[in-house]
Formats: structure tokens, sequence, C-alpha cells
């Protein structure tokens, strides 16, 4: 009979096979020679061996199926390969598709990239990678047991050493350990370790989460050497009494030993001293019970952590130990019997070059980032991430929703009751509660872990149940969290995603709960956003029910590529060929693909800033509140400064001491300058001494309190005056020439705008002066109705269409009046805009009525304001809100005062263009540029003459941009290089008197009612140029 393929079904697509051979889950951690080593914590000293990494070589080769290829790899040796064309290198940890290998990365947020016909994946699509390297054993390795422990593969994997074959598992982001000792060689002879790689499985269906699709051996590979006499495991809790005072350490040692093995345990602090002791003697277990005196607790504010060391005769191991305790007091979640508020971020594993591969340092910088913008909690979105970042949470202090490697939103688009598929399946049991084991068995011991969660959007069914149990029989001290279990019927916290405003409110003051709600997911930052932050942190601070919430997400995943012509640009879904993809849906975090901060990450770190200003009183004493949990403000010192353009006065004043977590005080600052017009209050918060996370001086929270309000334009205008009017005359039958003292302008009757402004004889003005209301699409519009609105009412389509002008000289200038309609074409609405321009020997006023009119207006305008370009710019400086951009509903974090940029910064480069660079609040701008006449290459601000400037008096949310784009420009680029390909060399000016905010409309609510642009009702700005 000729041979069937496959003659039974592959373990890989076998519901009923998760893991062969492996060993039991276990805690992580290395074995040591002795106690002085353990305590050490240095691996280069355990009794372990790294199979990853530059040092270690590793050829692959690459079939589109199991069935094809080399199958028979795993019988040879490995100098075979070595010579043959069709294997090459291959960097271990990383992923295939980003090493050059297959059909490339593949992008959805939702949809599979296979049929879906749960369990089973296609056969014959199923790409397989085959590796294969070598190692060595010492003759003094006899004695030990050796194990090859995976610490995350995607998705499944077959292991062979020296060509027999040792095992299988499965589950790609969690570790898998074998037992290889009757199978390796000492004495320095080689050993062949083969791995034949799937690209998917069954448990691919559950594996669903919003990322790239990569494959690979993406982390470390170690053996480890255990001797034959062993701790095999061990499992730390730390439990305060009644008052949170004192604790007991309570320490499970799991061993293997064939006779009675004395245990001993000893407890150290932070600078080695011993703490406590006790042994105890057992043979398959012992259990410790030490009582410590009043320790220094863990938290995220101050992470102190102890040493411990387990030890017997053959071997230590160690970890660190953090005292404290999690529980729901009246239902308020509480560490240490003190309510906690999540600032929170949903982190994926990625890295722009190396996708889920992440170096060490990368992933540290990460956590480094965080703590300095005061993000103090992480969801590891949607499986157990890197075991090293546990360990730097531990020591940096972060809290952690450790969340299980499960989510299968898939099933629940392909029609049918989606829970029917897995998640409410019996045959899926044991595949659910493996991947809760998983997590629960391998960061047990890690103190910053103070929630698991079940995975993330499966629905909820029997098996979420069954994971619950599974947790509770091994861990009750800390609460399970499932955002799926609407109900929280397996869950002890009710969970929300992208709850309006309205929602959270109305949830957090229901009167009769016994379970806390968090925020698992809100403010989508996708793109130019997130909106509308400081409205969310405000409700948790006011209600004790809310736990706070995770921001989704920390970063963007765009992938390094370049164009053909070798240009660099991070890549979406469908830049790789990918078809289903989810295109950009993958850009949607607080850091740029390369995990520098957005705009978005510094509006972050103001809104949840742990010292608040709240405002001023009794003339120069400023309210402040303090946001920490646990700590006082006595790290923090406090500089303040009094500031209109310039600074008048400044000082630092000395916070007073011991100002209790949630607790407000007064600071009485010696203020002299309160008088002046449009004054303003700094305070700045920053570290007085160094710490791990960042160094002294480094600001944590700042405060701004307007003293005295702006001028209005009247006075501006009075403070402008000339003693002469302009001179006004037609040049043509439509051209009204009018000339100023320094400033020759022409008005166009035919189209009703400036078309000239003219800086001795020359016209800077490259485009006319146009009211507009569109601006070019934000991620979080397109996601949302009123990006809809917009396109479907071709909001994008306006023009202004000129009724009629007349002028006429009055008093001591000349006035301009038009009207006109801004409309797109085949609809019958229309902003009817009324336009009084009036030009003195100094300056114009614009002053403008618009009425909205006709059907199907659109719902909001995305901006109110003028539009032209200019030639020559190469800076501004304006007084409002900077330096970084801002918009109605994300300003915060940037404080009113005197600001200068070049025209480059004035760009945000989102990696998909969209509408950014505008700055908010603005009293006045100013825009500079070379001197008439001189070279472009000229750069010295010395040589910039101002060419015009825009005021707006006191007119709240006014605001400018400048750009070498068009909103066309930006709405038809999708990448930075094809907007780039479009730069100008003029600069498109755009001053707003108004402009729509944000909002979240990306994944989540669209912009709240008080910072829309509402198309239906009346408006009338002003505004003055020269």
């Amino acid at each position: 009979m000729e041979p069937v393929i496959p003659d039974q079904s592959p373990d890989w697509n076998n519901l009923k096979v998760i893991h062969r051979n492996t060993l039991q889950p276990r805690s992580h951690f290395y074995v040591y020679p002795d106690t002085q080593s353990a305590l050490s914590r240095d691996v280069s000293r355990s009794s372990a061996q790294l199979l990853s990494g530059k040092d270690q070589i590793w050829l692959f080769n690459l079939s589109a199926s199991p069935f094809q290829g080399p199958i028979d790899f795993h019988e040879k040796a490995f100098t075979i390969f070595m010579e043959d064309p069709s294997w090459t290198t291959i960097k271990v940890p990383g992923m295939w598709q980003l090493q050059g290998h297959g059909k490339g990365p593949q992008y959805t947020n939702i949809n599979y990239p296979f049929p879906v016909d749960p369990p089973r994946v296609p056969l014959d699509d199923n790409e397989t990678g085959r590796y294969i390297t070598t190692f060595h054993l010492k003759n003094d390795d006899r004695n030990y047991q050796i194990r090859l422990r995976f610490e995350g593969v995607d998705s499944a994997f077959t292991v062979w050493v020296n060509h027999h074959k040792v095992g299988y598992s499965q589950g790609s982001r969690n570790p898998s350990e074998f037992d290889i000792t009757d199978f390796v060689r000492f004495g320095g002879e080689d050993n062949t370790l083969s791995v034949e790689v799937y690209q998917r499985c069954d448990g691919s269906y559950i594996e669903d989460q919003d990322q790239w699709w990569l494959s690979g051996i993406f982390r470390d590979v170690v053996l480890h050497k255990f001797p034959r006499t062993r701790i095999e495991d061990f499992h730390v809790q730390t439990f305060l009494d009644d008052k949170f005072r004192d604790a007991t350490l309570k320490v499970h040692v799991k061993l293997k030993s064939s006779s009675l093995t004395e245990v001993k345990l000893v407890l150290y602090d932070a600078d080695n001293h011993v703490i406590a002791k006790s042994k105890k003697s057992g043979l398959e277990s012992v259990e410790f019970e030490v009582s410590i005196e009043n320790p220094r607790k863990w938290t995220a504010e101050t992470p102190y952590l102890y040493n411990l060391v387990l030890s017997i005769p053959s071997c230590a191991v160690g970890d660190r130990v953090g005292f404290r305790q999690v529980s729901l007091i009246d239902g308020v979640f509480c560490v240490n019997g003190q309510p906690i508020k999540l600032r929170g971020v949903n982190r994926h594993e990625h890295h722009p070059d190396s996708g889920r591969a992440v170096p060490y340092e990368f992933l540290r910088r990460d956590l480094l980032l965080m703590k300095q913008h005061n993000i103090n909690a992480i969801r590891t979105s949607h499986y157990i991430n890197d075991p090293r970042l546990y360990e730097l949470a531990d020591e940096l202090g972060l809290w952690i929703l450790d969340e299980s490697d499960l989510e299968c939103h898939g099933l629940f688009v392909v029609g049918g009751r989606g829970e029917e598929f897995a998640s409410d399946n019996p045959e899926w049991e044991e595949a659910y509660v493996d991947r809760a084991r998983q997590m629960v068995m391998r960061d047990f011991n890690r103190p910053s872990i103070i929630i698991w969660s079940l995975g993330n959007e499966s629905g909820y069914g029997r098996n979420h149940a069954a994971m619950y149990k599974f947790i509770k029989s091994v861990d009750t001290t800390r609460p399970i969290h499932y955002e799926g279990d609407w109900q929280a019927r397996s869950a002890d916290i009710f969970s929300r995603m992208y709850h309006s405003i309205q929602d959270v409110d109305r949830e957090a003051k229901e009167r009769s709960w016994d379970k806390p709600l968090v925020l698992c997911e809100y403010i989508h930052a996708m793109g130019n956003g997130p909106g509308a932050i400081k409205e969310y942190i405000d409700l948790f601070y006011r209600y004790p029910r809310l736990m706070g919430g995770f921001v989704w997400e920390w970063a963007n995943h765009g992938l390094r590529t370049k164009t053909k012509d070798g240009r660099e640009y991070y890549a979406y879904g469908g830049d790789f060929g990918d078809d289903p993809n989810d295109y950009n849906f993958v850009l949607d975090g607080l850091c740029f693909s390369d995990h520098t901060p957005t705009p978005g990450l510094i509006e972050y770190k103001k809104a949840i800033e742990p010292v608040q200003t709240i405002g001023l009183e009794s003339g120069n004493k400023v309210r402040i509140v303090n946001r920490y949990d646990f700590i006082s403000l006595d790290h923090l010192e406090c500089l303040w400064s009094v500031s209109d353009a310039a600074i008048h006065e400044k000082g630092k004043i000395k916070l007073p001491q011991g100002i209790k977590p949630h607790e407000e005080a007064l600071l009485e600052l010696p203020i002299q300058s309160m008088a002046r017009p449009d004054a303003y209050l700094n305070l700045q918060f920053r570290l007085a001494t160094t710490t791990n996370w960042a160094p002294a001086r480094h600001i944590v929270a700042s405060g701004q309190i307007q003293l005295q309000p702006a001028p209005n334009l009247s006075a501006l205008q009075l403070a402008s005056g000339s003693t002469h009017p302009p001179v006004a005359h037609t040049l043509v039958s439509n051209v009204l020439n009018v000339q100023g003292e320094r400033i020759t302008w022409e008005f166009d009757f035919a189209i009703g705008a400036i078309t000239s402004w003219k800086l001795h004889g020359i016209n800077i003005l490259t485009e006319p002066l146009f009211i507009d209301i569109y601006r070019s699409l934000t991620d979080n519009d397109r996601g949302c109705d009123f990006g809809r609105n917009w396109m479907n009412r071709r909001l994008h389509q306006t023009k202004y269409h000129v009724l009629g002008s007349f002028w006429e000289k009055k008093d001591d200038a000349v006035e301009v009046v038009t009207k006109g309609r801004i409309a797109p074409p085949a609809m019958n609405w229309a902003l009817e805009v009324s336009t009084t321009y009036r030009f003195t020997a100094r300056y114009v006023t614009i002053q403008t009525r618009a009425k909205p009119t006709g059907h199907l207006l659109p719902r909001a305008w995305g901006r109110f304001g003028l539009v032209t370009a200019i030639a020559g710019f190469r800076q501004a400086r304006w007084y409002g809100r900077g330096p970084g951009e801002s918009y109605r509903d994300k300003k915060l974090s940037q404080a009113v005062g005197l600001w200068e940029l070049g025209s480059n910064d004035l760009i945000t480069d989102y990696e998909f263009p969209q509408e950014n660079g505008n700055r908010t609040d603005v009293r006045w701008v100013q825009f500079w540029g070379h001197q008439l006449g001189q070279s472009d290459s000229s750069s010295s601000s010395g040589q910039l003459t101002r060419l015009l400037r825009a005021s707006y008096g006191d007119l709240p949310d006014a605001s400018f941009s400048a750009l070498p784009y068009t909103a066309k420009d930006l709405d038809e680029s999708k990448h930075p290089f094809e907007l780039h390909d479009k730069r100008r060399k003029d600069t498109v000016i755009r001053l707003d008197w108004a402009h729509h905010g944000l909002g979240t409309g990306s994944c989540g609510p669209e912009t709240l009612p008080e910072y829309t642009l509402d198309a239906l009702k009346e408006y009338e700005f002003f505004i003055m140029l020269d």
C-alpha cells in the first residue's frame, strides 16, 4: 500500500495532545551550587547553560509544510548541514519571517489567516522551520538531571536530542521543559539538538491576539542541570496581620529525594543582612512559616525586595521576596490594606526589527520609560511575557496584571455562537486550563503580580470557569480578572473595555456592589490622540469602586523595513502582501514603533501625575493633592515661577513634610508679580535624589495656574494703532491694493480673499488666505462616526465660493466686506460666512460670522479658521501651549508659555500620515523666515525676519499649525515616505479660531460633546494679522 500523509493525526493538529514528555510546569528559577552563588543572582554562576544568543550557532531550513523538505533532518549530524546551501544560520531567539524566511509577517486583529475549522489547521499550508545546533556537557554533568527548557516557541514544536525523539509541546508564550538526561553525551562529545517548529497548530485558535503572526524560537533556550537530589520547585507567599504590619512568610518547597533531606531557609534584607533563618526536613516537600516583624512592604512606589535562599546539601536556589498582600476590602481593591489606583498600559512584546524576540535592554528601556511617565501598572496583553519583565517590575516597582496566553475572538465573526467552538466546548477544557496552569506555576513568586487574568476576548464559557477553579486551587491570594465574563461569574473583578465616561460614571456609583471595576482597555492610543484622558482619571479618584485602567496600548507594532529605493519606514498590515490584514490598526500605541514617546504618552504622563495642582487660594497659596497610594511627597522638591512671555519670578520652596497619600496640602509662595496680564504661576515637582528609574531633578508632575486674564484684541489694536490711514486703490476691476507702513495687501474680489501680502515689495503668500473647515482625518476620526460623516457629507471637498464683496474707507482704515458660502459639490448644505477685513496702516483685522444652512449638514466641522501658504518660513514663535502639539482635548501636558521651534520641529511624523502639529490656547504666533533676498541656506536666527504675526487676544482654544503639506496630501498618503514625496517648498499655515477635539474613536468613544466643533451652531470670531 502506498504511504498516506498523514498516517495519523499530527500532534499539532490533535486537540488531545498539548504536550508530550514535558516536565511539570514550575516557577522560574536557576539552580546554584551553594548559598553565596544563589544570593548573587548571577546566572553565570548557576548550573545552567545558555543555548541561544550570539555565541550559539543554529542552522535553519524552512518548508511549506511539515510533510515537505528534509523531514528526516533529525536523523543526521549537524556537520552535514554546514555544507548544505539550503540551510542557513538563524538568530535564536528570533522570528523567521523577520530574518528573510517564509511568506513574511502577517497582521490581523481578529481574523485568522487560515480557514477556520477548529481544531484543525491546514496540513498543506503550515510553514515548518527546522532548527539544528550542538552543545557539549562535561563529565561532571553526569551527576545531574539535564533539563532542556524553551521559554517560548511559536506556535508548536517537536524536539530531538542525538536523533532521539524527546517530546512535543505547544503554547507559544509558555515555557516547555524536557528531561533529556537519557539522551545526552558527556565528556565534551557533540550533542545534536534538532527542533521542528510549526507555524500553526490547534492551539493557534486560542492565540488570536491582536498582533503580527510570527513564528520561531523567540525566547531563550537553556540547559538546566539539577542534582539528583534537588529542589524541584518552590512557592512563596506573604501574609500580613490585621494591622498590615507584621508578616508571615510561607514557603512551600517541592523536593526530589530518595531519603529525608534537610532544607535550610535564609531570608536576607536588600543589603544581605540575615533577617530570618529556618530549617526543616522532608522527603517530597517541606512547608515553612516564618514570622517577620514589621518588614518593609513591597509596593509599586516602595519596591523593597528581600533575598530568599533555599538550600539542601547538593544545591541552592534563590529569589527575591516582596512583602505585600492583595485583598478586596468592602469591595475596594487594596494592597497592604490601602486602596490603589492602576495608572496602567497594555503591553505587547514588540521590537521593530525582531518582533516578539525582545532584547533585554530594549525591554528594560520600556519599563524605565513607563516609570518616567508615571505609569505604575502593566497588563501583559494577552499572554505571559518574558520572565525577565516581572523581575524588572519587582525591582523598579510596577503592578502587574498577568494574563494567560489565550484569545480567540476570530471565532466570533464566522457565524454561529462563538463560544461553542472552544470556550464553551468541553473538548477544549484541558487546552484552556493548561494556559492558566503554565502562567500561575511559572509566575507564582513574583510580588509585582497582583492579579491573574484568564485571557482576552474569548467570550465566556465553561472552560473559563475551569481555569478559575484551577487557579483558586493553587493561589487564593490574588484576585482573578477576565473582561469577557461581564457578570464576573468566574472573576473577582468587573472589567470593561472602551467604556464611555458616562458608562464608567454610572457603574462606579451603583449603590450595591461587592466587586471593584477596572478598565482593562481604554483611551485607545492610535495615531493623533488620545483625547479626553483627564476625564477618566478624575473618575478613578472620585469613586472608590474604580481601580483605574490600562491604556490600549503601550507601543505601535510597526516593523522596520525599506522601500524599493531604500527608504526606511515602519510597516503595518498589508505592507508585506499579507491578506487578510487589518491595515494600520497595529499602530495604536503611546510610543512609536521604535518605542520613543508619542505626544499621547506625554499627555498620559500629565493626566496621571502623582501630584495634582488644584488651584490658588488666599492670594498666594496653592492647593495640591498627593495622588500617590503609599508615600508622602518628601522625596520631591518644588520649583515655582511666574511668567507671561517672560519669567518674572522664580524660586524653590520646601514642601510640607509628611503629606499623606490622597491628602491635600497648601503651599505658600512669595509671589510679587500677580497683576501682570495673562501671567501664569508654574510649578514643577522633581525628584530630589536619584532613583533606580530616573535621575535627580526628573520632573514627575507640573502645575500651571492662570493668575490674570489675557488682554482682548481691542487692547491689542489700541497698542498697535497708527496716526495715519493706509492708502487704497484698485489695480484692476477686481483687485484692491492697500498700502500700509510696512505691508502692502491685495484683495481679490473675484474670489473673496487676500491674495498678496507684500513685505518690501515681495509677496510672501503662495496661496490666498481663505476660511477653512476641514482637517485631514486622524485615526480617531476614521474609526468613528465623525470621520465617516465628514466623508459622506463631503467635508473634505468644501470650497469657499464668494457671493459678493464691497469696500469703503472708514476713519483710519479700509474695510472690505465679503459674503460667501463654504460648500461641497453634490450637497445642499453650506456654511454661510460674512467676513469683514479692516486694513489699517499696521495690521488687518478679520471678523467673520458663520451660519450653517441647508440639508444634511455634517455633525461637526474639523476646524474653523484661516488657511494660506507662505514662502521662506523657517521658525515659529508663539505664546500659548507648547512646545509639543496640542488639541482642545489633548493639551494639558503642554504649558502656556513663550515657545520657539524650527519648521521641521512643528511636524509630528505619525507612522500613518494624518492631521498633526497643532498648537492650541495660542494668544499670538509669529512666523519667521529669511530676510528677503537672503539665501535659503542661511539658518542663523539673527538672519530671520518676521513674516507674519497672528493675534487672537483672549480667545480660548485658538490654535495654529505650520506644515509643508495640505490636508489633501495627508489624507492621500498612507506612509511617511509617500507624504515626504509631497513635501512643499512653501508652508501651509493654519490659523484656527476653533478646532474639533480628537477623542478615541479609533476603538472607543468619539470626541466628547464639550470638545466637538458643533456644525449646527453659529459662530463669530476675530483675529488680527500684522
